[in-house]
């Protein structure tokens, strides 16, 4: 992968005694941080993906403070800090609900469920620490979206311009989340078809065409570009017209289409498809090992010379050393009450301290790994971009490994397999902490705030997302549930990594894993790795491995939508980087997406509390199964429309 140069690191001049931790930044970064949480939440679910908060976050931040007295830079920039960390952390949702699908919970306990997901990103943050220097101050990292931010902090400070361009991006953000909201009452009013498939005969096999009408989905394409987007249309394209077509073929069936189809697809393609993300995983690993090894060894280079007596400038004070390690082991006596209270009283309350012993090591030593691992990748790549669903089904696959040894009853199976779930869990909780972290404080360096208050910030985000995504989850579980957990009801949300990892984990420890499609899907993965390494030498598009995984792994009903977004956001893009200010053009293209995904995730997860509260799937609906023709035309046309309108409006703003 070809990196962009970096631009330079040396942060502005910023005035001394500038307010940056206020109380107010912190309530409006609690504020935001309720609402991206759980569009986050509910966006992990259903599609598999999360989006990035900082910039969003930072409009909101900017179009708010600026009627109050003192207003400035750092401290917007510490409301992004804040609402961007919840906001990652929401992608806990890609382990934990497999708790839910594998019989071991009901429901989302609140404290423990806060408490995996609070001490994970606690440690992610500590872990992570020592590596800013390292990474973010020492490196060439491009950082995309750290920079990104700090332009939109930068740009919308103490000017009538930037005032203008802040109102301006509001404006899309909200027009986006107000038109994704509609819609998407509508669906539930049966108005609007929601999705549509078609399943047919590929000679003695069988396959399907099936495409949702979604904003969120949308949103999402254009935020994680061409590139993306098109390896996740390869991936589609594997899996659904020669993957599925073949695999039929091979098991004749009695059933109809659909469900022959999409029993194959659930049980063999989506092993596939793991198969190629586990080693594009890999892989991605082995290449950044060198350079994160090299820039661990400057930051105890940095450390040795500060401790030796060098002077540190104010936007270059982290938290002290001391406090780091401290609070890291700290946040283990948590962990260990916690680990020691999901084994006791069980199947497994004989092995108690040896498995606490054993699960503390693995989360500070893989954790460590990991914190440096992810955060390289979100400064080569971005946050958004970078694989953490990746991660954790290796991490997943490790602690199960572990575990396999162990000579125990099958009735001890579904203990080992929660077991592994909730130390993989705090594992994850690291990896999203970590990855987000250090883009932040990129941010925070181009703009010259003050290092440790923003990693201050970063816990606060970290408590307040905890205390958020239990309820959410609740919420989401009791009203849709989750893809192949008992009682799961047709409107089920898909919780692809949760549903990839519970499986795991299942099938490593219960000796039942579907090893012949994972073997295969991994000979696929070093397929694509080869493909994208040609491309690169070419100069061509690259087509990432690990989305091509994805695009195996997830239904064609959740692909094609993203495919289709991730082109017209390209259009998008290339029209901007004609316009007299691209940057800002290209920015308002980023908040229109963002507000397609937040309008669509947040109505849903009030329309989860209608659910709930009335007990019926389809409390809105005012059409019976006649209308269903009608609302597939209608409700397509509606829908093209509809994105028409805001590009267009979108294009007026960059150009006002």
């Amino acid at each position: 992968m070809t990196r962009p140069s970096a631009a330079p690191t040396t942060a502005p001049a910023a005035p001394t005694g500038m307010p940056e931790l206020t109380l107010r930044g912190i309530v409006l970064g609690g504020v935001i941080t309720l609402l991206f949480t759980a569009a986050n939440a509910y966006l992990g679910l259903k599609v598999g993906l999360t989006f990035a908060t900082s910039i969003p976050a930072a409009v909101i931040s900017m179009a708010v403070l600026r009627f109050l007295p003192g207003a400035n830079m750092l401290e917007n920039n510490i409301v992004q800090t804040i609402a961007s960390a919840a906001g990652t952390l929401a992608a806990i949702v890609f382990v934990l609900p497999g708790l839910v699908m594998i019989g071991w919970w009901s429901g989302f306990p609140f404290w423990t469920t806060s408490a995996i997901t609070a001490t994970g990103g606690i440690l992610g943050v500590m872990f992570s620490v020592p590596l800013r220097r390292a990474l973010v101050v020492g490196g060439d990292l491009p950082y995309p979206e750290g920079r990104a931010a700090a332009e939109v902090l930068q740009a919308g400070s103490n000017t009538q311009a930037g005032a203008k361009e802040s109102e301006a991006g509001l404006r899309v953000l909200v027009r986006g989340s107000v038109v994704s909201a509609l819609f998407a009452i509508l669906t539930q009013m049966k108005l609007a078809a929601a999705e549509a498939a078609t399943w047919f005969r590929v000679g003695s096999g069988a396959t399907g065409i099936a495409g949702g009408l979604s904003f969120a989905l949308f949103g999402v394409g254009h935020l994680v570009g061409l590139s993306v987007g098109l390896a996740q249309a390869v991936g589609l394209v594997t899996g659904w017209f020669i993957l599925l077509p073949f695999l039929t073929a091979q098991a004749p069936s009695t059933l109809g289409v659909e469900e022959w189809a999409s029993t194959i697809f659930r049980q063999d393609v989506r092993f596939f498809g793991a198969g190629v993300i586990g080693v594009a995983a890999i892989w991605t690993l082995l290449r950044i090992a060198g350079p994160v090894v090299g820039g661990i060894r400057g930051a105890l280079a940095a450390s040795v010379a500060r401790a030796g007596g060098e002077t540190l400038a104010l936007e270059e004070r982290d938290l002290p050393i001391g406090i780091v390690a401290g609070g890291a082991l700290a946040i283990l006596l948590p962990i260990t009450w916690l680990l020691w209270s999901v084994l006791s009283g069980g199947p497994l309350a004989g092995s108690a301290a040896l498995l606490v012993a054993g699960a503390l090591v693995f989360v500070v030593v893989v954790g460590l790994m990991i914190a440096a691992v992810t955060g390289y990748m979100a400064g080569l790549i971005g946050a958004s971009n970078s694989p953490v669903s990746g991660i954790g089904i290796l991490a997943v696959l490790a602690a199960s490994l572990l575990l396999v040894g162990r000579d125990v009853a099958p009735a001890q199976t579904q203990a080992l397999v929660a077991y592994a779930l909730i130390v993989t869990g705090i594992v994850f909780g690291i990896a999203t902490i970590a990855n987000d972290n250090l883009q932040d404080l990129k941010t925070g360096q181009l703009v010259g705030a003050t290092p440790w208050k923003q990693q201050v910030a970063l816990i606060i985000g970290v408590v307040f997302g905890s205390l958020v995504i239990a309820p959410v989850l609740d919420l989401l579980q009791t009203a849709f549930g989750f893809a192949g957990a008992p009682g799961a009801g047709p409107n089920a949300l898909a919780a692809p990594q949760a549903g990839l990892i519970s499986a795991l984990a299942q099938g490593v420890l219960g000796g039942n894993l579907n090893w012949s499609m994972l073997g295969w899907g991994a000979v696929a993965g070093v397929l694509f790795i080869a493909m994208d390494a040609a491309l690169g030498r070419a100069g061509r598009l690259r087509l990432p491995p690990l989305a091509i995984g994805i695009g195996i792994y997830l239904p064609m009903a959740v692909i094609l939508p993203v495919t289709i977004g991730a082109v017209v956001g390209h259009l998008y893009d290339r029209w901007a980087d004609r316009t007299r200010d691209a940057e800002f053009a290209r920015r308002l293209g980023v908040l229109v997406a963002t507000g397609m995904i937040v309008g669509e995730s947040l109505w849903q997860v009030v329309f989860a509390g209608i659910v709930a509260a009335t007990g019926s799937d389809a409390p809105l609906a005012v059409v019976g199964p006649a209308f269903t023709h009608l609302a597939l035309i209608g409700g397509t046309i509606l829908f093209l429309a509809l994105v028409w309108w805001l590009y267009r409006s979108t294009k007026r703003e960059a150009l006002a």
